[in-house]
């Protein structure tokens, strides 16, 4: 019989973070909040035996985008063809949207076979990182006041607006900081740290200048007072690749930002940190 293919409940998004955490992807302690908040109709699974035996989500963005993440089959279900089932049933389910998704770099070939093209790499960098605060008073801890103006500001850097997502990312929480640099009342750039399985990642700082990437960087990294420190960057920015450099951070992960449909023109420059690997 054909495995059930069904909506997630919020619990099984839940499974979905501690498969991911799993598989080694780190998610962050309090994502699933935010993740919900972006689509709570994004999120599939196929049941086995009455058990949830793989997951995919695609949390839509609007009537043009959405995203693919969370690909994943129990390891005692793999193989049987109930992951590709469920695949082919969610895709089916984005319409005429272009879907974007980064994917392990093994799976390049099977996306492609599905209509995916490659856009790019992404790398997540790691390492032990102590800097010094910077001392910009236009540097300010991001309040509900923000949200309106982070919101668009978001706008030029993903293919779609993320207005949901982000009145649940940018509220401030004790395992998450968002900080953004104000200059005459217009936003030169904003990021967000949050805790995760291990150390915290950064996601997303995004900055018109790579002395405004350098600054929110440190506010961020000096406000859970340093440690591990992880970023998610697009290959072809040199200068996120230079500020990792300067940190000392290493790479640890590569993933192929690919998409089904027209490929968005992004300033990829000026984004220093993709917010996560799971919603884009």
């Amino acid at each position: 019989m054909p495995p059930i293919i069904r909506k997630a409940s919020r619990a099984d998004l839940d499974i979905m973070i501690d498969w991911a955490a799993r598989e080694g992807w780190n998610p962050g302690l309090d994502d699933a909040p935010a993740f919900w908040a972006a689509d709570a109709a994004g999120y599939w699974v196929a049941e086995e035996d009455n058990v949830v035996a793989a997951a995919l989500s695609l949390v839509r963005y609007g009537a043009t985008y959405a995203f693919l993440g969370f690909y994943m089959a129990h390891p005692d279900y793999r193989g049987q063809g109930i992951g590709f089932a469920l695949w082919q049933k969610v895709v089916l389910n984005a319409g005429v949207r272009t879907i974007g998704l980064d994917g392990v770099v093994a799976q390049q070939d099977n996306y492609r076979k599905s209509g995916f093209v490659h856009a790019h790499a992404n790398f997540r960098y790691g390492g032990e990182v102590q800097c010094v605060g910077p001392s910009a008073t236009a540097l300010v801890c991001v309040s509900p006041a923000h949200v309106p103006i982070l919101v668009n500001y978001d706008a030029r850097f993903n293919p779609a607006r993320r207005d949901a997502f982000l009145r649940e990312w940018l509220k401030a929480l004790s395992t998450r900081k968002s900080f953004a640099l104000i200059r005459n009342a217009e936003i030169l750039g904003y990021g967000s740290i949050r805790a995760c399985r291990e150390g915290h990642k950064i996601g997303p700082l995004f900055a018109d200048t790579e002395t405004s990437a350098d600054l929110i960087f440190r506010k961020l990294v000096t406000s859970v007072g340093g440690g591990r420190i992880y970023l998610d960057i697009p290959e072809p920015n040199a200068a996120a690749r230079a500020l990792c450099d300067r940190y000392n951070l290493k790479p640890v992960f590569e993933t192929a930002r690919m998409y089904r449909g027209r490929t968005p023109d992004l300033p990829l420059g000026q984004i220093y940190g993709i917010t996560t690997f799971e919603l884009g």
